[in-house]
Formats: C-alpha cells, structure tokens, sequence
C-alpha cells in the first residue's frame, strides 16, 4: 500500500471542498512521473479538467522555494505553474496542468530555433527578477559553485570510474576549479533557474514555453541558464548553431538590459568556462544518482555530457591539464567500467 498516495488523496478531496469545487466520484489520481529527487507528480482529473498534484516528503524535499518563486514569477510573463494550494507541513502542492508534453521529444532540426528562441525571451523575463517576495534570492557564490563541483572526483572519478587522483592532479583540479568560480563570479548577476533545459520546459499553446523544476533558483552568472539551455546533457546540436543562438540571446539580454554590452568573444568565454563548471557537476551528479539511488537511466546521458567538457576544455590552453586527464585517464576508464556503449564512448571524438 501507498501510504504517502493515500495521504495524498485524503488531502485533494478535503482542498477541493475547502476551495468549494465539486469532485465527480470517479475522479481520478494518475501517477505523472518522478524526477531525480524524491518528489512525484500525479494527475488529477474531474469534470474534463485536469490539475497536478505533488508529493514532496517534508524530511527530503523543502517545497517553500518552489512556492515562493512561483507566486513571484506570476506578474513577470513567465509560464510557471500555478500554486492553487500548498501544504508544507505534510509536503503537498495542487498546481496548474501545463500538460505532458517536454521540449525533448518535439525537438528537431525545423523547430528548434523557434522553440529556443521562445525559451530565451522567457529566459530573459526569469533574469529580471531580483527577489522573491521580498526576500533576495540565495547567491550562487563560491562556496557553492566549489561544492557542485566537488562531485565530479567524488561520485565521477573515485566512486564511479574506481580512480584514485594524485596530489598533482587534485591540485590540477583545484586550480581548474578556480579559474571556473572566477569566470563564474565576473559575469553579471541574474536570476538563475539552474536546470533550465529540454526535460523541465513544456510545449504549450502559450506563446511562451511553460517553466518547471525551478525550485533551486539562486541569483548567479547570466550564462548559466543559456548553457544549460543549449549545450543540454539530453540533446546535441551542432556547435555553430550553439554559438549563434548564444549570440543571439546576448543581444536579447543586452537590449533588455538584463546586461551591459561586451564584446561577443568575452560573452562566449563565459559561455565556454559556464559550462564546464556545470557538466563538470553534473557527471557527478548523474553518477550518484545511479549509484546511490538506483536510477540508472542517468548513465546514457554521461557521455554527452562528458563530451561537452573535453570538447570545450580542449579549445583553451589553461584547461590542457584537465584535458589530458579526460582523454588519457577517465575516458579508457570509462570504456573499461562496462557501464556505457562502446558507440556513445567514440562519439565522444
């Protein structure tokens, strides 16, 4: 018995009376998914309509955020879910349906520029936003760039691939790690969804693409939702197509005031070290998240991602260390782990 799925549905009946709408009697609580966190997201429908309920345990899950921001992005164009009712204590959330359908599967080589396009205008109406109800939004400061990172070696190299670095390689990594921060910490800013990619925006028959997952949120580097966006770990587009929709949404940013103008090749090194410093996190996370929780579907989205961080360290001088360290070392490792397809391995190039 779903002890959590009942609770839940107790508590759906007794928020419907209390916001005075009438549930037919064969209403209906359809599970919807889980994410890579312990919340899931189930459907409810009554009378042809449709709203999501979520399940957040409180002991795991801190749903305050993701309340807080929604109710903040309401005035600023941003097609987030609405937050019909929330109760924190037992770790429920009624919100609005945006639907089922991700960016991941309807994207293709005729869409895509429409779909990024509408998915950069609403990232530029996300990075006007400086508080959240009053309060300001947590920094993406050193301390936790530094902590992102540090799953890389701990959950990538050590845990996953059985790799022991040297003091000379840790030290290498360390002096990688803080050229990243300081990049990071130069840019301006913003607003900062931190998983802004294919798998948490929606096609909608709005005219701007719907928001979710957005729980994180920080004030940090104006690059970081763009690489995010476009170097996404679950879909690959060619690089001068990933460069021109940079530079197009630096001119979106720039006209909207988001940021002062700089020269376009500044702009892209900050896109470049943005997100190495993110796929360097997220080779870490999507290691613990096979290893410690069981989701191994992560695995197939390590060699892109993998990809990404050579391909781009590669390209300047100062990374010729980590570079040496991914192609020498942790790539054979990989091949040798047994946990990946030989096929994706030499993609990698």
């Amino acid at each position: 018995m779903d002890k959590r799925r009942e609770q839940l549905r107790t508590w759906i009946a007794a928020t419907f009376e209390r916001l005075g709408i009438d549930l037919t009697p064969d209403w209906s609580l359809d599970t919807v998914s889980g994410d890579a966190s312990f919340r899931r997201y189930f459907r409810v429908r009554s009378h042809n309509l449709s709203w999501i309920a979520v399940d957040a345990p409180p002991d795991k899950e801190d749903s305050a955020p993701f309340v807080a921001i929604a109710r903040a992005w309401e005035p600023l164009e941003i097609h987030a879910p609405k937050v019909h009712e929330a109760d924190l204590t037992q770790g429920f959330m009624l919100l609005s349906d945006l639907g089922d359908e991700l960016y991941l599967p309807h994207l293709n080589a005729h869409n895509a520029d429409q779909l990024y396009h509408k998915a950069m205008l609403t990232l530029t109406h996300i990075q006007q936003c400086r508080s959240i109800l009053g309060k300001p939004l947590p920094p993406y400061d050193e301390a936790l760039l530094k902590r992102e990172m540090a799953l890389f070696g701990d959950w990538f190299v050590t845990q996953l691939l059985g790799q022991q670095l040297g003091n000379k390689e840790q030290n290498m990594l360390a002096a990688v790690e803080q050229r990243l921060v300081d990049s990071a910490l130069d840019q301006p800013q913003v607003c900062v969804h931190r998983d802004y990619h294919s798998r948490n925006l929606m096609v909608t028959a709005e005219a701007t693409p719907g928001v979710i997952d957005f729980q994180d949120a920080v004030l940090g580097p104006v690059t970081y939702d763009l690489v995010s966006l476009l170097r996404d770990c679950y879909i690959q587009w060619p690089e001068e197509q990933v460069e021109s929709w940079a530079l197009r949404y630096q001119r979106m940013a720039e006209e909207a005031t988001i940021m002062a103008v700089v020269p376009a090749a500044q702009f892209l090194r900050w896109f470049d070290l943005m997100g190495m410093q993110r796929h360097l996190k997220v080779l870490g996370i999507f290691a613990r998240l096979m290893l410690r929780d069981g989701k191994v579907g992560y695995l197939k989205d390590i060699p892109l991602t993998f990809h990404y961080l050579l391909s781009v360290g590669e390209r300047y001088p100062e990374f010729a260390g980590l570079s040496l360290l991914l192609r020498e070392r942790l790539l054979p490792a990989m091949a040798q782990s047994g946990y990946f397809d030989a096929k994706a391995l030499e993609a990698i190039g």
